[in-house]
């Protein structure tokens, strides 16, 4: 391979690589803060008074967890992508 076109590639890598670990976080911090959510309603169904109160809590924290396992999977498939591009940088030949 040309020395420029590897040079390329490899930019092209590192940016992809860059952007996906960027998601990553992003993923993580929507993650936490569901979690922290969670954590608030549960505490505050313990004080409901009424059941609709009550069921409206349980309710949101049904769709959090969801959340929190499509935030999980993306992660997941983030993950396996950005390992994927760090193996191909890993193996393109030196460019200096």
């Amino acid at each position: 391979m040309a020395i420029s076109f590897t040079k390329s590639v490899s930019g092209r890598l590192t940016q992809e690589i860059a952007d996906l670990e960027l998601q990553i976080t992003e993923q993580k911090k929507k993650k936490d803060k569901a979690l922290l959510k969670i954590n608030q309603l549960e505490r505050d169904s313990k004080l409901s008074s009424s059941a609709s109160e009550l069921s409206s809590k349980m309710s949101r924290i049904s769709k959090l967890k969801a959340d929190i396992k499509k935030y999980d999977q993306h992660h997941l498939e983030l993950s396996k992508e950005a390992n994927k591009k760090k193996t191909t940088l890993a193996q393109l030949p030196p460019t200096e």
